[in-house]
């Protein structure tokens, strides 16, 4: 997508250690769960990997793609897809938190309803309808993987007056669907009751589309949601998040830094214990 990129990497060396350390990292991992493996009870995705991969060789097949290298590079890209974007989510809404005090102690007034001092579950979502709004709504806001992954068209086409040839590599901009005055009543600005209804219930939007859609929607979009639920409403449940003393939250504009991930630009906050 852009082969310029490379010459601005002064030291490829240290990029490659570094890949390589991560991928001993994991694979020492695997060897410890495969070492470990008790087929009568699986505890995820590696030992479910394996139990199929046995499955399919004791039917004879050893040409699926379920082999060793397969799953070595799907752990490392889950870790690396997924550990990067639902962390900058998380921080963008703890950034949005502390920006819309008034927001923040709704969220908390909710969870201490519904969840009291227990652990959230993420079950819990569903009785969480304000909570559950405002995380969607700082999703599409910031929309952190604004520029999807590539698709290459399967036959010619022409979108909205421009021929694409078959073959072609295409990103989408889900920002555009994210963004769309169209589609949403205040597109720019950070309005939770974008998910609510005249009720206060929660609603899903055919919109909402931070995973993409389609075949090729993100295979990790169940546990990111997961992910980013329990983290932000186990910081809530125990911390007011606010910006240092000195600093007002109207100085604060929602203005990402330059990324192909958008987190938000270096702004300090404070977690003050509850």
């Amino acid at each position: 997508m852009v082969p310029w990129i490379g010459k601005w990497f002064s030291y490829p060396n240290e990029f490659k250690k570094a890949f390589a350390a991560n991928r001993e990292q994991q694979r020492k991992l695997v060897s410890h769960l495969k070492e470990t493996l008790d087929p009568k009870m699986c505890r995820g995705f590696v030992d479910a990997f394996w139990i199929h991969q046995d499955n399919l060789e004791k039917s004879g097949i050893t040409t699926s793609h379920f082999h060793n290298e397969n799953l070595l590079i799907t752990i490392m890209n889950l870790f690396v897809a997924g550990t990067e974007t639902s962390a900058r989510t998380v921080t963008w809404g703890l950034f949005l938190m502390a920006k819309y005090p008034k927001i923040q102690e709704k969220v908390r007034e909710e969870l201490s309803s519904v969840v009291g001092n227990r652990q959230v579950q993420f079950k819990d979502r569903t009785e969480l309808p304000f909570t559950n709004a405002v995380i969607h709504e700082t999703q599409r806001l910031t929309a952190v993987a604004a520029l999807g992954l590539p698709h290459r068209t399967s036959q010619d086409i022409t979108f909205r007056g421009h021929f694409i040839k078959k073959g072609t590599a295409v990103y989408p901009f889900l920002f555009s669907v994210l963004s769309d005055e169209s589609k949403w009543e205040k597109p720019y600005t950070f309005y939770p009751e974008h998910f609510l209804d005249k009720d206060g219930k929660f609603i899903q939007r055919d919109a909402f589309m931070v995973f993409s859609a389609g075949r090729r929607v993100c295979p990790g979009a169940n546990l990111a949601r997961t992910e980013v639920f329990i983290f932000f409403t186990t910081l809530l449940q125990h911390f007011r998040i606010t910006f240092p003393p000195g600093v007002s939250e109207d100085e604060l504009l929602l203005s990402p830094s330059d990324s192909l991930i958008l987190n938000p630009s270096n702004v300090k906050l404070c977690a003050v214990p509850l």
